[in-house]
């Protein structure tokens, strides 16, 4: 891209999202399965709390080590960039919103993939169509601000299916938990 400030700011809003939803990827696979090798899942579904409960703890744990940090660095990332300041808070609604999104179908794909060996790049390709449609809902969000539009489209759009996630990913992650331990 070079170091051209208008190349640079007219993709900044994309190349921030794609560099979250990279992050996420990349732990993605770890998310259950150090706890299914050393028998941790088992004693979870002992465990007198709901596994829903617990896998949604878990998700919250890997949002907040993979997505925290970069949504505390945006603004840095986003004015090394070149990015408009008047599309700063747009990106960083987007990312509050969309960040968990990515945690919560992470966490369900995870879970579907939990009893396989070396399921790195099944968890990828499982993933990355569900990540998608919150890509370009985010990166839209930015777009839209940049050319003079109503972002709260978008920003609705990822805030409703953060709020379906919260209710059902973690009980189907543990659906799916279930069914990798029987």
């Amino acid at each position: 891209l070079g170091g051209e400030p208008a190349t640079l700011a007219a993709v900044a809003g994309a190349v921030l999202w794609v560099a979250v939803l990279l992050a996420g990827l990349l732990s993605l696979d770890t998310l259950f399965r150090g706890d299914a090798e050393d028998g941790s899942l088992e004693q979870w579904m002992l465990a007198p709390v709901p596994l829903g409960w617990l896998v949604g703890v878990r998700t919250f744990m890997h949002w907040a080590t993979t997505a925290l940090p970069l949504l505390v660095a945006t603004p840095f990332l986003a004015e090394l960039m070149h990015l408009p300041r008047a599309q700063l808070p747009v990106l960083m609604a987007a990312l509050a919103l969309g960040t968990p999104l990515l945690s919560l179908l992470g966490a369900v794909v995870a879970a579907l993939t939990v009893g396989m060996r070396r399921s790195g790049i099944l968890v990828a390709l499982l993933a990355l169509p569900l990540y998608v449609p919150v890509l370009v809902f985010g990166a839209g969000s930015v777009a839209a601000a940049a050319q003079g539009l109503d972002p709260v489209g978008p920003l609705l759009l990822l805030g409703a299916g953060l709020a379906v996630a919260l209710v059902l990913a973690p009980l189907v992650a543990a659906a799916a938990i279930r069914i990798a331990l029987n």
